[in-house]
């Protein structure tokens, strides 16, 4: 007899994004004549840009020719990617981390669920709340956890709140965890958090010998020169943390997909036994036995936004994102909205008004407005009383629905 793995059955019915989609569908298919503007999943709108087109043209067509065809690939990532990432990303802002360190890949999504697979299943998670549903849900995946209860809580997971009161930033649990899953800038609340913040951080994970998940897929979205792009810009994070990027909403590879994951050789784990072991050769050895690697042309595509054009194109389109975050952030208010986040991030958090709920607020903008967003209650129980606006969209769509909003 075939059995499942009940740990799926302890899951709430859907996934976050799925249920909104369903929600739309239903509207769309009883409305017609409705146009609906999407603002609520984070997927982008705009283009690859020239630089990266060409260089995707480039690596199909080496593809097509005998002398230059490649087969399977580097599981880790071609080099010339891995090296552009390191020397770019990281030696750029004074942090020494090698080619060897960076494993490229096909999703941060991917990574941030995956990871767990090379820690024990006795290990206790901590997540913030609200945050982005996967890592809650794979964490239950796992057999980490016990049944959702009344408060929207997992048995076994350490929960850390976030809200208006704390600016949205955890604070250090009382229950100490062994994996702290952070993410700067955050998904969904928009907040970014100092070095003085990471510092503290690390220093915990340190002390108490816990491994800090940190992902950092929006850390091209900070303008702050104040803020940190990676963890690892804090003195001792390296033997602590493992960093998560992605060039999806970067470079706009949603559809395209590709990402990469930060293992320091530093970063160590412990057996049962209490001896250390390197986390490193064991997320290379899930990495090379689950995971045939990245296509050669997406990778080739990827390593062109390192260039100096690819650079400045990338950077425009951040920037065309970022003024949508500064318009809703500027029309929200102007309509009484308590707003957070959008300034260096591509989200918009916003409280509701008059008592609504997030699902109630959902439901009013799609109905009256035909405007989609994202409850934040779908973010875990912190987030309800607010709404998440996602900056990747048209910019006449943004405006559009700004004034919409005006007239509910």
């Amino acid at each position: 007899m075939a059995r499942i793995n009940e740990n799926y059955l302890k899951l709430k019915a859907g996934y976050l994004f799925p249920e909104i989609g369903r929600r739309v569908r239903e509207f769309a298919k009883a409305n017609p004549e409705k146009e609906i503007i999407r603002m609520g999943i984070g997927d982008v709108t705009q283009p690859l840009t020239p630089t990266v087109t060409k260089a995707f043209h480039e690596g199909v067509d080496e593809m097509g020719t005998l002398a230059t065809f490649k087969g399977y690939g580097p599981e880790q990532g071609y080099e010339f990617l891995r090296e552009a990432i390191a020397k770019n990303d990281y030696h750029a802002r004074g942090v020494q981390i090698s080619a060897d360190e960076i494993f490229v890949s096909d999703g941060s999504k991917c990574d941030t669920g995956n990871i767990q697979e090379i820690f024990g299943s006795d290990n206790k998670i901590a997540i913030c709340d609200p945050v982005y549903p996967v890592y809650a849900d794979t964490t239950v995946m796992s057999g980490k956890t016990g049944y959702c209860q009344s408060n929207g809580y997992f048995d076994g997971i350490i929960y850390m709140p976030c809200n208006e009161g704390n600016g949205f930033l955890p604070e250090l649990p009382s229950e100490r965890p062994d994996l702290i899953f952070l993410c700067f800038p955050n998904n969904p609340t928009g907040t970014v958090a100092s070095k003085e913040v990471l510092k503290t951080w690390v220093d915990y994970a340190v002390k108490n010998k816990c491994i800090i998940l940190y992902d950092a897929a929006y850390e091209a979205f900070i303008t702050d020169p104040a803020i940190p792009h990676s963890i690892y810009e804090i003195e001792g994070a390296k033997s602590v943390a493992i960093e998560f990027r992605s060039f999806s909403k970067t470079a706009g590879f949603t559809g395209t997909r590709c990402a990469f994951t930060v293992i320091p050789d530093e970063l160590m784990a412990y057996d049962s036994a209490g001896k250390q072991h390197q986390v490193k050769p064991l997320w290379m050895r899930r990495h090379t036995t689950k995971f045939n690697g990245v296509s050669y042309p997406v990778q080739k595509a990827a390593a062109a936004i390192y260039t100096a054009e690819g650079a400045k194109e990338v950077k425009a389109v951040i920037d065309y994102y970022l003024e949508n975050a500064r318009v809703m952030i500027e029309s929200l208010k102007s309509l009484g909205y308590t707003v957070f986040g959008g300034i260096n991030a591509p989200y918009v958090w916003v409280k509701t008004k008059n008592g609504l709920t997030s699902w109630e607020f959902f439901d009013l903008l799609l109905n009256e407005a035909n405007v989609v967003g994202t409850p934040g209650s779908g973010f875990g129980p912190s987030g309800e009383g607010y709404f998440r606006f996602s900056a990747f969209a048209e910019r006449d769509n943004v405006l559009k629905a700004m004034e919409r909003l005006r007239k509910i």
